[in-house]
């Protein structure tokens, strides 16, 4: 058997004997020649078999070539097939200037004649049909563009040291709080909890002496929302470290971490992107832009939006009109929002002695918050009292509180949402987009 060439490397081959394999996009069965569109993971292909007919006249034809003819007007949309054949380069031929003229041809597995889903199909209906919905060009982009961003992450952590942990995603109790939580059956009618975040466990590596962490895992909310960016199952990019002086020092990682991954978008898919989704990467410059909330409230206000949040927070429209004010300004595409009031922050976020606001920050990205980082409370006696405040019932948190104990040192970190990125990286509508296989209120399938 020929070694399998994939479609991207047959432009470095001389011509002559050649082996690939994928699936059938689409056949052109003309009288005299038969075309054949062959996708691999790595591009598409034109074959070409000049086509054997049945003579008019009853003359003997070469079985072979009559049977190579049927078995390609035959084919369905989707078939998977191997082809050996000549390798001819040609300048003529538009799809990469080569082609292979067939010798033999063995379908692996045929497809049925009728697809479900068209380009046209809605994104529900594409849902439905995820496993071929993915073979579109684009679509593997997004898969190969997102292993590009998260190899980048972490080349960025494990160059300064960081190490990778895997928290537990069964819990006894509630990472956050009590809210948004899938409930399991345990055993001996015990109840487990999906995690919301790795958020304790992160922070229970610095107390173990790790210094920096980062993890890239699954998280999972109970949260009904049909949004476009937001899911019951979703990949959390998680980072935590130790000995620092602010939650600036959060900040500044993570803008490292992402001009970083950019560039390494940028410089091996940048073209493809611009060819597919017909926008350029933008790599960051570094520092973003940081404006406290208060701040960026008066802002959204003198640009004539009235926040109809009573709790001081923004809302989706006052994300997008603070980014769109920084985009005019400085030319940004992100923006920390700093100095969140403790009233819409989690009970862990540490506050700063003067103002008595958390040290903390929200990114946004293109309008659309993709993280929430902080600097961690480490003195137990104020995370339990901050807890209280909460109306948290300091019994469940016991093990938290644990951990805090017997020495802790100054930390914090951030969790980001990997579709978000995606989403907005590539000028996507929908997480759903994005995602390999979407998990929302009303979706468990495929």
């Amino acid at each position: 058997m020929s070694e399998r060439v994939l479609v991207k490397q047959l432009q470095g081959l001389s011509d002559g004997p050649v082996s690939v394999s994928g699936w059938v996009e689409t056949v052109r069965d003309q009288k005299k020649v038969q075309f054949v569109i062959l996708r691999d993971e790595t591009g598409a292909v034109q074959l070409v078999n000049p086509a054997t007919r049945p003579a008019e006249d009853g003359s003997e034809q070469d079985a072979a070539a009559l049977a190579l003819t049927d078995l390609i007007s035959n084919l369905s949309t989707g078939t998977f097939l191997t082809v050996t054949g000549e390798l001819k380069h040609d300048e003529r031929v538009k799809l990469g200037g080569v082609e292979i003229k067939i010798a033999a041809l063995d379908v692996a597995a045929a497809a049925l004649p009728e697809t479900p889903i068209a380009a046209d199909s809605g994104l529900d209906k594409r849902m439905d049909w995820r496993f071929l919905d993915l073979r579109q060009r684009r679509n593997n982009l997004i898969f190969r563009v997102q292993t590009t961003l998260e190899h980048a992450f972490r080349s960025y952590w494990i160059e300064r040291d960081y190490i990778e942990v895997h928290s537990p995603k069964l819990m006894a109790s509630a990472s956050e709080s009590n809210a948004e939580l899938f409930e399991v059956p345990y055993f001996e009618e015990k109840t487990a909890y999906l995690a919301q975040s790795p958020q304790f466990f992160k922070q229970m590596a610095q107390v173990a002496g790790f210094g920096k962490i980062f993890e890239i895992a699954p998280a999972f909310r109970a949260d009904p929302s049909f949004t476009s960016r937001h899911a019951t199952e979703f990949t959390s990019v998680d980072a935590e470290i130790s000995w620092i002086d602010s939650h600036e020092d959060v900040a500044t990682m993570q803008e490292e971490l992402l001009q970083t991954a950019f560039q390494a978008v940028k410089d091996k898919h940048g073209a493809e992107i611009e060819e597919l989704f017909g926008l350029e990467v933008q790599v960051p410059s570094i520092p973003f832009p940081r404006i406290p909330l208060a701040e960026a409230r008066e802002i959204v206000k003198a640009r004539g939006y009235e926040i109809p949040r009573t709790d001081g927070d923004l809302d989706p429209e006052g994300e997008r009109q603070i980014s769109a004010h920084v985009e005019e300004t400085y030319g940004h595409q992100f923006v920390f929002i700093t100095d969140y009031h403790p009233e819409i922050r989690a009970f862990y976020h540490m506050r700063d002695e003067e103002t008595g606001l958390t040290k903390s920050y929200d990114l946004l990205f293109k309008g659309v918050e993709i993280t929430t980082g902080a600097q961690r409370e480490h003195r137990v006696d104020v995370l339990i009292a901050q807890a209280a405040e909460k109306g948290l019932e300091p019994e469940h948190l016991d093990f938290y509180f644990d951990f805090f104990r017997y020495g802790a040192p100054p930390h914090g970190g951030f969790g980001m949402g990997l579709a978000r990125v995606m989403m907005l990286l590539l000028g996507q509508d929908s997480i759903r987009e994005v995602t390999y296989l979407f998990r929302g209120p009303t979706r468990l399938a495929p």
